[in-house]
């Protein structure tokens, strides 16, 4: 373990904000990274920053809800450390026709005034919904979302919360369901349950950018040692092969310390010194 990262957290105390099982991929990855001691607190009740299924809308945007469940159970637990997650999912934003996994994790540490978050958007998700007049068209659309090992939600309509069923993972379970909504509505809306714990394809992206985070934190400032010194944005720029003028394409990253704020720049990080003329919109236009 870096002596730097050891010494702001070995040992202390950090308390997971979730109500979804996401300790199990992401407390060994901690302990064994940080040396802190994972709390998981009982009956922390994360569905009142909103929730998948609709009945409680979120009202903020995917980081703050992250901070406002780390601070919620910080306050509790009277913890320094926190970390929450937070996941959207929807068409994926550079991939059309493809669903999309948006991932969002925050640790922070209050004693010390750090805050370190990462994202992860990938295209590794099952997030579907449909609506059903007849058993066999759904037994089809729950196989091809995995279905049982993934569980699904069955209600009455889309967006309807009058009558809604959470986690089933079997098919006498799922079949019943879907009888006794045809029978009361002549229809149901199957969709995927997207928390975590019933959703191991989430889990494993939980899993990931839980990686990716303990990367950021073990990336230290060079100037005052600070862990997270990240990546802050991306300088466009990369000039084209063929022509020489500047694309849209990434130049540099800039890294930046969230405590000192001293910077550097990290020209040609994607390898190439310059871009594809297919992507020039003086070539290309």
């Amino acid at each position: 373990m870096n002596p730097i990262i050891k010494n702001i957290f070995y040992n202390r105390s950090l308390v997971i904000a979730t109500k979804h099982k996401k300790e199990k991929v992401i407390q060994p990855l901690l302990e064994n990274a940080l040396g802190v001691k994972v709390i998981v607190p009982e009956n922390f009740d994360t569905d009142i920053f909103g929730t998948f299924s609709g009945e409680v809308e979120r009202t903020v945007d995917p980081l703050e809800a992250a901070r406002l469940k780390c601070k919620m159970a910080s306050e509790k637990h009277s913890c320094t450390l926190a970390l929450a997650s937070e996941g959207s999912f929807g068409p994926h934003p550079s991939i059309p026709f493809v669903a999309g996994n948006d991932e969002i994790i925050v640790l922070i540490d209050y004693e010390n005034g750090l805050e370190f978050k990462v994202r992860k958007i990938t295209s590794q998700t099952n997030f579907r919904a449909e609506l059903f007049h007849h058993w066999n068209d759904a037994e089809n659309f729950a196989k091809s979302v995995l279905f049982p090992s993934h569980s699904l939600i069955i209600r009455n309509k889309k967006d309807g919360n009058e009558r809604l069923v959470k986690g089933i993972n079997a098919w006498d379970k799922l079949k019943s369901n879907a009888e006794a909504f045809l029978n009361a509505y002549g229809q149901f809306y199957l969709e995927t349950d997207m928390r975590a714990m019933h959703n191991p394809t989430r889990m494993g992206i939980i899993e990931e950018t839980t990686k990716k985070l303990i990367e950021i934190i073990n990336s230290i400032c060079p100037n005052c040692n600070t862990p997270g010194f990240n990546i802050t944005h991306a300088k466009s720029g990369l000039t084209c092969s063929q022509c020489g003028m500047p694309t849209q394409s990434t130049l540099a990253y800039i890294y930046e310390c969230q405590k000192c704020h001293f910077n550097k720049e990290e020209l040609y990080p994607n390898g190439k010194q310059h871009e594809d003329p297919m992507y020039c919109n003086w070539c290309n236009p």
